[in-house]
């Protein structure tokens, strides 16, 4: 089992990239760096989905990566790094892995092709000549209603057998194809959920942590879930999540990450709720809810 097969459990958090005036804003990225590095996080996933990282430049992405591996050293934390790539071009995406491979990083989240809608073979070999190329191990990320092809089980069985593939993203179609799969994979294939709604759902069917949105807010709270289940205590467990449900839905009302990215900038966080287009900032009357929302929180918590 590799380091990074080891360490891909628990609470991971896509981390979300923060802007200013148009550029990486570098003070707010060391500072949420250094709060989230002191949580009950077990792993940061740079440039993915919820870090903008279609929107990010070559030299932005290396320089996000440089950042938080900095910050980590400096706070003495071993704490792994996935980073997000994604394309329909599988020659260019095995030139980013050679682009990459120098990075400080553990290993790299890899989405289904986008757009193309390939078959399954075309999944199949596509993956396996990325594992082949890649000086760092690979987890998939499977989510259909975003590439518009869903990587099968029978797929993802023969791809969990490939040594540089290591594990699952899993936002698939179903919760039956999720729960067969955490039923017939291999022991050493790690499936977290990238569902945030279905946190609880997934991990009590027994998925080994997840990567969540959502958990850039009461980190805790998410990561005690995951402790409590592990634990046996479901009751204890379904308690702590009924406290965080509501996040779930709340900040994905409007595209994310823009709403989280508002939540971070009201709470002192980042300098800057601003995204890139086509994102944009939340509108009015979301913000109102998320700041009565920031209020009755911080109410409760004093």
């Amino acid at each position: 089992m590799t380091g990074l097969q080891e360490q891909l459990h628990g609470l991971w958090l896509p981390l979300i990239t923060p802007f200013r005036d148009g550029a990486l804003d570098e003070r707010s990225l060391r500072r949420l760096t250094r709060h989230y590095s002191g949580q009950a996080v077990d792993g940061f996933i740079l440039g993915a989905t919820s870090g903008e990282g279609m929107t990010l430049r070559e030299a932005e992405l290396e320089r996000l990566v440089a950042i938080v591996r900095d910050e980590l050293t400096t706070g003495h934390s071993k704490l792994p790094i996935c980073l997000g790539l994604s394309g329909a071009d599988t020659s260019r995406l095995k030139e980013r892995l050679d682009e990459t491979a120098d990075w400080p990083i553990d290993g790299y989240l890899i989405a289904s092709p986008y757009y193309v809608r390939p078959s399954q073979r075309g999944l199949l070999a596509h993956f396996e000549a990325l594992a082949d190329h890649a000086a760092w191990p690979l987890a998939l990320y499977n989510i259909p209603y975003r590439t518009s092809v869903n990587i099968t089980n029978q797929t993802l069985l023969r791809l969990a057998g490939h040594p540089n593939i290591i594990g699952l993203k899993d936002c698939g179609a179903s919760r039956e194809q999720s729960i067969a799969l955490l039923r017939d994979r291999p022991a050493d294939f790690r499936v977290l959920t990238g569902e945030d709604a279905n946190y609880f759902e997934a991990l009590s069917d027994g998925a080994d942590g997840g990567i969540v949105l959502s958990a850039h807010l009461e980190t805790a709270t998410f990561a005690a879930v995951h402790a409590e289940l592990k634990r046996g205590n479901h009751d204890a467990a379904l308690a702590r999540w009924q406290e965080v449900a509501d996040l779930t839905r709340l900040l994905f009302t409007e595209p994310s990450p823009a709403p989280a990215k508002y939540w971070l900038w009201r709470t002192g966080l980042i300098d800057s709720p601003e995204v890139r287009l086509p994102m944009v900032e939340i509108g009015s009357e979301l913000a109102v809810q998320l700041d009565r929302e920031i209020e009755r929180r911080m109410q409760v918590a004093a």
